[in-house]
């Protein structure tokens, strides 16, 4: 069988959870053929792979999000049919959207992007959509965002896709955009597995975001809405971390009989036998943030917190242990916060091996404003440590446990709240009995559910039930 995995910014560009969770997903199945197709801004990340690929990678395809209309110069004019012209203004009035029209329109008219977003027919369904609900705006304004809202969904309909048994989309979006079309084209089956909810995600996103204004917000909350929508709707199978997750994407539009939770999974075979404590840190107490430096893990707060820590704590000391260079201008703040607060202890190392660095740690700390379930929290107990995080996605339920009476493994805090942070890091650091047996908690809590034995068992059964159902196996031994 061949397994075309989707995923949007991030595998095998950028580290993180959800890239890990990739990279060792393939590796699970050396013998299955994997193709990678990926979504990224634009042509400058091309073949800029963090990951070294498994073998079992025959091709990466790439789509870029920010890109040039190859097809604007010799072409004719295309002009819209009756038909397309409907499932165009479906998708623009958010009616139900005509999408097959849409596949085989871009798929197979050689439509020039430049020539559709500047032409009439875009502009005559655009000034009805403005007139029902934007009016009060000014109507050029609202043109150009609804050509920049739809040019990297139009650059996505003209793709020309990998074929494949099964595509994989590790997101809705986009990937999920991506894989409804060749479910259509190709005849294939298509699966979605979300970390976070992508819906949700980029809601958030998009309320903190200063490069849009307004109302227009809504504008792009509706376009990711729509192609979530559609990727539920075509998916075979939708799987999700956790129950609550589970229930979101359910409150989102997805059929409950097509719903699966798969957590997480670790090797703590990987994590066993780590290395102590060094002479650099004797007197110290060590707190580890692994984590990307971007916004959406709130580096700040966590150095504001620190600060408000050390001051009653001396002992302590934070290791923020992760690339910088996926928002280097982010990164670049908050090392001016930690030299303008005149921080001692606070430690940038970069990206890392965690074995070199787990075993030195005495808690481990999160404080995002979004996640799904965190991988880097399942490391951590699976080296015995502790784990400081903010309550979003599944935290609370790794902490306190869903299914299992082993106790708390952790402190929970608030979002952004720098004095609830400050506190959980004083209270771990002053009482070591309570600091060990909750990282002997989150380490039962591990071995319990969350292992990488789990959930590659979840997945062979999810893929060898894929197989069975085209008339396929999951071969012994890849051919090529």
């Amino acid at each position: 069988m061949r397994v075309c995995i989707v995923v949007e910014g991030c595998y095998p560009y950028m580290a993180g959870g959800v890239s890990s969770w990739v990279h060792g997903l393939i590796k699970s199945f050396p013998n299955l053929e994997f193709v990678i197709l990926a979504v990224i801004s634009n042509r400058s990340m091309s073949g800029r792979f963090t990951y070294e690929l498994p073998e079992n990678v025959t091709e990466v395809h790439e789509l870029y999000l920010e890109d040039v209309d190859w097809n604007r110069k010799g072409r004719r004019k295309h002009t819209l049919n009756k038909d397309e012209y409907r499932a165009l203004r479906s998708l623009v009035l958010n009616q139900r959207v005509e999408w097959e029209v849409l596949f085989r329109m871009f798929q197979e008219k050689g439509i020039s992007l430049d020539r559709l977003l500047m032409g009439p027919d875009f502009m005559k369904i655009v000034r009805e959509y403005y007139d029902l609900n934007y009016s009060q705006l000014v109507f050029a304004d609202f043109l150009w965002t609804m050509r920049s809202v739809y040019l990297p969904m139009f650059f996505a309909l003209k793709m020309k896709l990998p074929r494949a048994d099964l595509y994989h989309c590790v997101a809705t979006g986009y990937a999920g955009l991506l894989g409804s079309m060749a479910k259509t084209l190709y005849g294939c089956r298509m699966m979605i597995s979300e970390h976070g909810i992508y819906t949700r995600e980029r809601e958030e996103e998009l309320l903190r975001a200063e490069w849009v204004k307004g109302v227009y917000k809504n504008v792009w909350i509706e376009q990711f809405r729509k192609m979530s929508k559609l990727a539920y709707d075509r998916a075979d199978l939708v799987t999700s971390l956790y129950e609550y997750a589970r229930e979101l994407q359910i409150e989102l539009g997805c059929l409950p009989e097509k719903t699966m939770v798969t957590p997480n999974g670790v090797s703590v075979e990987r994590l066993l036998n780590l290395p102590g404590k060094t002479e650099e840190d004797e007197g110290k107490i060590n707190i580890g943030a692994v984590l990307r430096v971007t916004p959406i893990k709130d580096v700040k707060t966590m150095i504001q917190a620190f600060s408000f820590a050390k001051e009653r704590e001396p002992r302590l000391k934070l290791w923020i242990m992760g690339p910088c260079d996926e928002d280097a201008q982010y990164a670049g703040e908050c090392r001016e916060q930690v030299e303008a607060m005149g921080l001692t202890d606070v430690v940038f190392t970069g990206r890392i091996d965690i074995r070199d660095y787990l075993g030195r740690m005495d808690m481990t700390i999160l404080t995002s404003i979004s996640e799904g379930q965190p991988l880097t929290i399942l490391e951590g107990y699976a080296a015995h440590k502790p784990v400081i995080a903010t309550d979003v996605g599944n935290c609370s339920g790794l902490i306190f446990g869903e299914n299992d009476d082993y106790g708390a493994a952790g402190i929970l805090t608030h979002i952004m709240n720098v004095d609830e942070i400050a506190q959980a890091m004083i209270d771990m650091a002053r009482n070591e009995p309570m600091r060990l047996q909750m990282g002997e908690s989150g380490y039962q809590r591990v071995m319990s559910g969350y292992r990488i034995e789990h959930m590659r068992e979840t997945y062979r059964k999810i893929y060898q039930d894929f197989a069975g159902s085209m008339g396929l196996s999951l071969e012994e031994e890849r051919t090529e």
